[in-house]
């Protein structure tokens, strides 16, 4: 999946007026979409997810082009990694479980 945040996007107002960079939260959300719609249940079901771990290597900046992968762990995770312009820069794991 690809992802590219506009150097309009709102969330920059606030992530730094004069140095703006893409907020984790942003980034997380992105990358929880994205395991999602790869789930065998599909993108609509309903889930409950943990977030096991992120990590943050590398600041994004507006309008670059990312790239996330996610890939199901042995555990029953799902490991997601985010890159652009040659770099990592977030990963992390998920876990999820079906909402009653």
């Amino acid at each position: 999946m690809t992802l590219n945040f506009a150097s309009d996007h709102p969330a920059f107002a606030g992530h730094f007026p004069g140095k703006p960079m893409v907020p984790g939260v942003l980034l997380l959300d992105a990358a929880l979409h994205a395991a999602q719609a790869g789930s065998s249940r599909g993108p609509g079901a309903a889930w409950r997810c943990q977030i096991g771990s992120a990590k943050f290597l590398s600041p994004v900046l507006p309008g670059e082009t990312l790239v996330i992968s996610c890939t199901p762990t042995k555990g029953g995770h799902v490991r997601f990694d985010i890159s652009g312009q040659g770099r990592q820069v977030a990963t992390g794991t998920f876990t999820f479980e079906s909402s009653p």
